[in-house]
């Protein structure tokens, strides 16, 4: 008989409290043990639809819901006893007529008569509302997973209740409406799939339904419930990780639309396909690394030689180790040193008018950025994305700085870490051969000119050299440059990702009005960010505007206990603020509401058990169930240091525009809850989050 688990009963489960999910694992794996055990107590639902629905006795009101045959036993639901049995009985598991894949199918005028689950199939619709597939074919609906008993609610569809029929339809039918809702076309099912896999063994199928072979893969499915989530790849993306491309390729998307799963998927595809092939997955920090790297171990677990061949690392960190190893050892200089190399430089030219702060800032994101190592270099450049217009004479006053820290650093043997990534470039391209067959870059909006460089050397020339993952709505680190100008050529080959599979429609609403609708890079590449849609509901984002400080961290305290209460584990918590200034407040605030936590710097993963607490900065590629964005006060965010280094009112466009980007990235980072909080007046940006355009 075999033992399956469906993702309803994974996500039920989560929902109770820690004693009584120990109580439902326990059972759980004496069924798995011996399903047909005597001292198991079935009971029958005979008010079920499906007369294979049977209630197993966890305790004396714990309840789960199983679908036994002589094949095989599923996990469906666990709740308590009264709601186990509703859930029952509303539903059956069938194979689909179209597909042939098993569904758990929610029966539908069920659905609508019963009171309690809310969504009804609309008796009129107003000339407002127009209805959304009335085009679509039975056949094409039948042939992308909707249910027969669901066509006629699906033809009744508007943008008004889409997301709550989504809600009761099986995953793959709801994908694929929200992706025509959004003007995308998804992929279907071909009528000559039926027979071709047993319903379980259905590609859909397996998405929900998992094969459980021993008890400890029962234990990690149980202990693990967000597993599915890090590595899921839906088929619609599977072809992005598959192709071929005869250059550099790039995938883009808000937060949430599954770039970072294509990036891993599309490392282990490439690695797979080329047996002899090194691939590099890197990303910009070490947090997201290790982040990278546990994925990787969930997705290749199974082979670990194809996992050996692929090298995961930050970028920093990647660079250094190739210096050690190819151009010995040089120390790489901190933005102290350089800062003082400048402060001393400008003490001794008096025509310099400039702040200290303007000179460093034209410094890192031009002369260092682009590597200037000469006065006509300096003089050209076009200075993309510094607005501050500087006259010839200017610039000449400013070379002379910027020469003299050139060669200060000569003279203390350092390079800044654009020097190391220009060195390795250049001894890439001296030696023509590169250590990696294929390099695949997450979080690659945040890529600077010299790692682009860098990144070019290793593979732009080859087809499937290399492959990028980001969002241009998430650049906050970097000024904008030409990726064009550099070999890196990504036109024609760019695809947009439009479902969101990781953030609630409610979260997502809110912090898609941080930003405009399309973003566009130097090169003329625009990511719309328009018809994204998420596949899931949740409760409204919370914002908190506190009188003071201390009351601002007694309510955050009492809405993560609410959370906890209600089933969310320390683990699945994170909450961030703008800068270290503020981070006392996230830990009292954690150290209030009684949740063991951990402050995270670069080098410090997400630790089992306890809650995530960092700067808005570190929380990018991170996601929790729960997250609390905090202090996010009249001039912290944005910070009010950055604006008055402003030299020219031009350049506050970019300050605003990459502020605006780091409380977006903050807020994506959630799943189901997020709270917003302050202290009076609060943020400007907190009433574009909060007011409907």
């Amino acid at each position: 008989m075999e033992f399956r688990i469906a993702d309803t009963f994974t996500d039920s489960l989560r929902r109770l409290t820690g004693d009584e999910q120990k109580a439902v694992k326990t059972t759980a794996f004496d069924l798995q043990l011996n399903p047909a055990n005597p001292g198991m107590s079935f009971h029958k639902l005979t008010h079920a639809r499906d007369k294979n629905f049977w209630s197993v006795r966890v305790n004396a009101d714990v309840r789960i819901i199983v679908h036994r045959t002589q094949a095989s036993l599923l996990l469906c639901y666990v709740d308590h006893h009264e709601q186990a049995y509703r859930w029952a009985e509303v539903r059956k598991l069938e194979t689909h007529p179209k597909t042939g894949a098993a569904q758990l199918v929610e029966l539908q005028q069920v659905v609508q008569n019963v009171d309690g689950f809310g969504w009804k199939v609309p008796s009129v619709v107003t000339p407002a509302a127009p209805l959304l597939f009335a085009k679509v074919s039975d056949e094409d609906l039948l042939s992308y997973g909707v249910p027969t008993d669901w066509l006629g609610a699906v033809r009744q569809a508007t943008e008004d209740t889409l997301l709550d029929l989504a809600d009761h339809l099986p995953a793959e039918a709801a994908e694929a409406l929200l992706a025509l809702a959004t003007g995308v076309q998804p992929k279907m099912a071909v009528a000559t799939e039926i027979g071709r896999f047993a319903p379980f063994d259905h590609p859909d199928a397996q998405r929900r339904f998992r094969v459980v072979a021993n008890v400890e893969e029962l234990e990690r499915a149980l202990d693990f419930p967000w597993e599915k989530w890090t590595v899921f790849l839906h088929p619609a993306q599977r072809q992005t990780v598959e192709r071929d491309f005869s250059g550099p390729a790039r995938v883009s998307g808000s937060a949430g639309t599954g770039k970072t799963i294509v990036a891993l998927h599309r490392a282990v595809n490439l690695a797979r396909k080329d047996p002899d092939a090194r691939v590099l997955l890197t990303t910009f920090s070490e947090l997201l690394a290790n982040a990278l790297r546990n994925k990787l171990k969930v997705l290749a677990g199974n082979e670990p030689r194809l996992g050996e061949r692929i090298d995961v690392h930050a970028m920093d960190g990647l660079g250094e180790r190739l210096n050690r190893l190819w151009l010995g050892r040089l120390r790489v200089a901190d933005r102290e040193t350089v800062a003082t190399l400048l402060k001393r430089a400008v003490s001794v030219h008096a025509d310099i008018r400039q702040s200290e702060q303007f000179v460093l800032s034209e410094w890192e994101e031009v002369v260092d950025a682009w590597q200037l190592t000469t006065w006509e270099e300096y003089r050209d450049v076009a200075r993309l994305g510094r607005k501050t217009r500087l006259p010839e004479k200017m610039r000449k006053a400013l070379w002379d700085v910027f020469s003299a820290v050139l060669a200060g650093l000569t003279e203390q043997n350092q390079v800044t870490r654009a020097g190391l990534f220009t060195r390795l470039a250049t001894y890439l391209t001296s030696l023509k051969v590169s250590p990696f067959d294929y390099v695949v870059v997450d979080e690659a909006q945040d890529v600077s000119v010299p790692q682009l460089r860098f990144l070019a050397a290793l593979g732009a020339s080859k087809q499937n050299g290399l492959f990028f993952a980001g969002d241009l709505g998430q650049r906050i680190f970097q000024l904008p440059f030409s990726w064009k100008s550099l070999g890196v050529e990504v036109r024609g080959r760019c695809q947009t990702l439009r479902v969101n599979y990781r953030t609630s429609h409610q979260i997502r609403e809110h912090a898609d009005r941080l930003l405009g609708p399309t973003v566009a890079d130097v090169d003329g590449n625009i990511d719309d960010r328009r018809g994204t849609t998420s596949v899931f509901n949740g409760p409204e984002p919370t914002i908190l505007i506190a009188d003071t400080q201390d009351q601002e961290t007694s309510k955050v305290a009492e809405w993560i206990s609410e959370r906890v209460k209600e089933g969310v584990t320390a683990s699945e918590i994170g909450i961030f603020v703008r800068s270290v200034a503020q981070l006392e407040r996230a830990t009292a605030a954690a150290q209030r509401a009684g949740i063991p936590f951990r402050v995270l710097d670069e080098q410090l993963d997400v630790t089992p058990g306890e809650a995530s607490v960092c700067t808005m900065h570190l929380a990018k590629g991170l996601e929790f169930r729960a997250v609390v964005v905090m202090a996010c006060d009249d001039e912290v965010i944005p910070l009010q240091e950055r604006i008055e280094a402003v030299t020219d009112t031009s350049d506050l466009e970019e300050v605003y525009e990459t502020e605006r980007h780091l409380l977006y990235v903050a807020c994506t980072r959630a799943r189901d809850f997020l709270l917003v909080s302050c202290t009076a007046p609060g943020s400007e940006f907190i009433d574009d989050f909060a007011t409907q355009p």
